[in-house]
């Protein structure tokens, strides 16, 4: 900055080179030195950072000299700048004009705002003196963002601070050194700074380097540039001063290479879309009754009703921290649960994304995922019964261990991620668990878990834990600030996202259109999961050129959705290769899980208890939690049984269908005749199994055996057990049905003199069976 007597010695110039120079929008350059800055990403260094705000609004001020300046004197550059301002900067300061304000952002203590006035949506500066115009403002960068969240950046993350940092410690460089220091600063990069500020002084090369980089990144590069020059006294200076802000750009580097793309369903080589281009927002619900989708295309209600929660309970993903407890305080502690397949994980990874990319949640200065199944791996990858700190996980899963004392500083805020509970498979005990309140005291890894959940470890963290509800159930209340449920897609949030999925609109058109011809479908992909397989499949078969003549089918649907949760049970649980074939043991579970719907068809009720599980030898977490095929039903009082149905009523019945196909088709017998006849020869004739199924639901009220009896019909199609079921559930030596020909006509006849309130179902069993395409 220029003193009073460089502007003596400016009088000697010229007057045709009058130049005026503004104050700086990043503040008085006469401000002390703050610590703030970024961390270098070593992976992905080559990519270009966007980070950083706007140009700030309004006109500019320009303050009129009557003389003009001397050059500036910062460090060895003694050139006089012509470089014109940059998007960052509105004005940059040469001299201090009579009743100028200087802006010192770190001259206030921040701990002694209360959280009120640090989460104020209004624009707040820190200031030494009278507030500054509107146009010395920052725009968008301490502001609310687009969600009206307030998200103020803690005053050594802030814009700049960081400016002031940097430039503080390249101005002391001599000729030579900052000649070095610019050609050597992005010199694995295709943007030169080198040539586009060789006219201008330090400040401008400052300047342009956060507008190119964002300011983490570019404090990171300032940082490594010294480190290569062998500054190593600047460079400590450098890296003590942004302690808070490296960590920062670490974390958000790691979380943009981490989640920026998404890879849906079956991951595939090369088979991947880039998060925000697919993401729909699903319904998140402060009032969670299971998940449970209780439409029904026959029912009015499943035989359990079972309650949704209404739209004045929901509440958006990037709000879950915004939430307040009963007494006004904001929340420590939210559980989010889900069915099998609405996108908890999605959802972390959005969550995550948006932080990195400064949309949501500014706030928070850190966030750190340790997802339960990592801390499990972890545990067990040497001795169980090892000990280890809190510090130790974190410096394990890339938080390096410099950082960590941040985590202890008072004013600290940052969130905790722990997601995929249900994957622990350890036990917490709550109450005897010894408590631990020094992060550096080693203990059992599940002793940790209950200590960083109670809040005495890492005490300044929120949490956010994620599992099934069968999981976090365990959990005790009173360590539980809010319970949080996804919901899954509304109409429009499935239309929406099926038309992202697809760059051509008028697939993506067909695609909705398809996928609403048939009802079950419609209320099926209320869950992403099943939204992503008719993207899938849908997607797939459209490049036929005769395919949407005809409805699509249901039953594929559902036996996708059985071999891929099952594999991915296998993969996520257990370790088990994809390329591996199913074992005896899953193939029994499957059958007596399809024998406990059956069972509960028969007896009308959608819901079953532990003691049902025992009957048929299924174990309570395989079902519950490792299957992806059932949930947990919310106990309305504490001392209430464990209630338990299927993720969906409708693949209850289908399940039910199997089970009764199976028995037919592996061990030849037909369990809906009453003389549980078994055939004379290994043949396998439809006519009696439908024909049976056909008396069933036809002495049944309407609603309660027809989709069973649908399925059943969809399972007897060549393209069912031949195709997609063969090789899984039972040898591919097994030989197709016989007789569909004689079942299809068996079918035709019935429907000619079937009660008019079931004709429409009939039609569809015989579609069911008979059609080619999905």
């Amino acid at each position: 900055m220029a003193s009073e007597t460089d502007h003596a010695a400016g009088s000697d110039v010229e007057e045709e080179e009058k130049y005026v120079r503004p104050p700086s929008s990043y503040g008085s350059m006469k401000s002390e030195d703050e610590s703030a800055g970024g961390m270098e990403d070593e992976e992905g260094e080559e990519e270009e950072e966007g980070g950083g705000g706007g140009a700030g609004g309004g006109e500019p001020v320009v303050f009129a000299q009557p003389d003009p300046p001397a050059p500036p004197v910062l460090g060895s550059q003694m050139m006089h700048s012509v470089y014109t301002e940059t998007i960052l900067t509105d004005f940059t300061e040469q001299t201090k004009p009579p009743d100028a304000m200087v802006i010192d952002t770190g001259s206030v203590d921040v701990g002694s705002l209360t959280d009120d006035e640090l989460d104020d949506d209004d624009e707040v500066l820190l200031t030494c003196s009278p507030e500054p115009p509107e146009p010395l403002e920052m725009e968008g960068w301490n502001e609310a963002d687009e969600n009206s969240q307030p998200g103020r950046l803690h005053p050594e993350l802030d814009l700049p601070h960081i400016f002031k940092t940097i430039l503080n410690v390249v101005v002391r460089l001599n000729d030579q050194e900052l000649f070095k220091f610019k050609l050597w600063y992005n010199r694995w990069d295709q943007i030169s700074l080198l040539e586009q500020t060789k006219d201008g002084d330090v400040l401008d090369f400052v300047d342009k380097a956060i507008e190119v980089y964002g300011p983490y990144k570019a404090l990171s590069k300032a940082i490594s540039t010294l480190e290569s020059m062998e500054k190593e006294e600047e460079m400590r200076e450098l890296m003590t001063k942004g302690h808070k802000a490296l960590f920062r750009f670490h974390l958000k580097e790691y979380y943009i290479r981490k989640f920026v793309v998404i890879r849906e369903g079956v991951v595939q080589a090369g088979k991947s879309n880039i998060l925000n281009d697919v993401y729909v927002e699903p319904q998140i619900s402060t009032c969670g009754f299971g998940g449970v989708d209780p439409t029904h295309e026959f029912l009015a209600q499943p035989p359990t009703p079972v309650q949704v929660p209404t739209e004045d309970t929901f509440v958006a993903l990037n709000d879950l921290f915004r939430l307040k407890k009963a007494d006004g305080s904001p929340v420590r502690t939210v559980v989010t649960t889900g069915i099998p397949g609405v996108g908890m994980s999605v959802s972390v990874a959005k969550f995550s994304l948006d932080w990195a990319d400064d949309c949501a949640n500014r706030d928070l200065q850190y966030v750190l995922k340790l997802s339960f199944r990592a801390l499990r791996l972890y545990r067990d990858r040497e001795d169980s019964g090892k000990e280890y700190s809190i510090f130790d996980v974190l410096g394990y899963y890339h938080y390096p261990k410099e950082y960590h004392k941040l985590l202890e500083e008072e004013d600290a805020r940052f969130l905790i991620i722990m997601d995929c509970m249900d994957s622990y498979m350890g036990p917490l005990d709550w109450e005897n668990a010894p408590v631990i309140t020094d992060n550096n005291t080693k203990a059992h890894m599940n002793v940790l878990v209950v200590n960083l959940i109670r809040g005495t470890l890492l005490r300044g963290a929120r949490i956010w834990i994620l599992g099934r509800r069968a999981a976090v159930s365990q959990i005790p209340s009173k360590y539980i600030d809010v319970i949080t449920e996804l919901q899954g897609f509304n109409e429009a949030m499935r239309d929406d996202y099926l038309t992202k999925r697809f760059t051509n609109a008028q697939l993506a058109e067909k695609i909705v259109r398809h996928y609403k011809r048939v009802p079950m479908i419609q209320i099926l992909t209320r869950n992403p999961f099943y939204s992503w397989m008719v993207a899938k499949v849908f997607g797939d078969n459209y490049r036929n050129p005769n395919y949407g003549t005809k409805r699509p089918r249901l039953t594929p649907f559902h036996i996708h959705f059985l071999i891929i949760q099952t594999n991915r049970s296998l993969k996520f649980y257990y370790n088990r290769t994809l390329d591996m074939k199913w074992r005896e043991k899953e193939r029994q579970f499957l059958r007596n899980l399809a024998k406990l719907a059956f069972k509960m068809l028969q007896a009308n009720t959608s819901v079953f208890f532990e003691e049902d599980l025992k009957e048929l030898e299924l174990d309570l977490t395989q079902v519950v939690m490792f299957s992806g095929l059932c949930t947990e039903l919310p106990s309305k009082a504490s001392s209430a049984k464990r209630t338990f149905c299927f993720s969906n009523f409708t693949l209850q019945e289908f399940m039910a269908a199997l089970y009764v196909f199976l028995i037919f088709y592996v061990d030849a017998k037909n369990i809906l005749d009453n003389k549980w006849m078994k055939f004379s020869s290994p043949s396998r004739s439809a006519v009696g199994l439908v024909q049976s199924a056909w008396t069933l639901t036809l002495s049944s009220k309407l609603g309660h055996y027809d989709m069973f009896l649908r399925y059943l019909c969809g399972l007897l199609s060549p393209y069912c057990h031949y195709e997609l079921l063969k090789g899984f559930l039972y040898s591919h030596t097994n030989p197709k049905v016989e007789a569909l020909t004689e079942a299809e006509q068996l079918l035709d006849k019935i429907s000619q003199s079937a009660p008019e309130d079931r004709k429409r179902n009939l039609y569809e069993c015989i579609r069911e069976m008979t059609q080619e395409q999905d």
